[in-house]
């Protein structure tokens, strides 16, 4: 019988204790692509490059060295990959978890909390913008001095 992703997913998700887990990066729409696939529907051949997925605990729960490792370990084998990378989101920066948060959301326990979350990023990297904005053009100031 073939393996439902998208249940096993949520089991895993679960267990580690996950309000929200997201792919992004350049394998993001294919492994979302998998997850909501109906199982024993062929599935394409998978990229050899990494999986980056951002994992979200819910509110008490801290995910360890231990917990990360164990986590990404279980991915791979779910998404037969060579390696995922996993972010911590509360421990990511904004620039970081923004990119995350533009990826595809694999599994959510609280829609509520999750568009919350979502908000607070992109006020904070828009709060951020006229900073990023004002460093790329003092660096690219300082390369035409040169």
């Amino acid at each position: 019988m073939p393996v439902n992703l998208k249940d096993a997913l949520d089991e895993i998700c679960r267990r580690y204790g996950l309000t929200e887990l997201y792919a992004f990066g350049s394998r993001a729409t294919e492994i979302a692509e998998r997850v909501r696939r109906t199982p024993g529907e062929p599935a394409d051949g998978g990229s050899a490059s990494d999986v980056d997925v951002g994992a979200r605990p819910l509110v008490g729960v801290r995910l360890d060295v231990d917990a990360v490792v164990g986590l990404a370990d279980e991915l791979e084998q779910l998404f037969e990959a060579p390696r995922v990378d996993v972010v911590v989101l509360p421990g990511a920066k904004t620039v970081l978890a923004l990119d995350v948060i533009r990826g595809e959301l694999l599994y959510c326990a609280d829609s509520h909390a999750q568009a919350e979350y979502e908000l607070y990023v992109l006020a904070t990297a828009g709060d951020l913008a006229p900073y990023q904005r004002a460093r790329q053009e003092l660096a690219l100031a300082r390369y035409a001095d040169r």
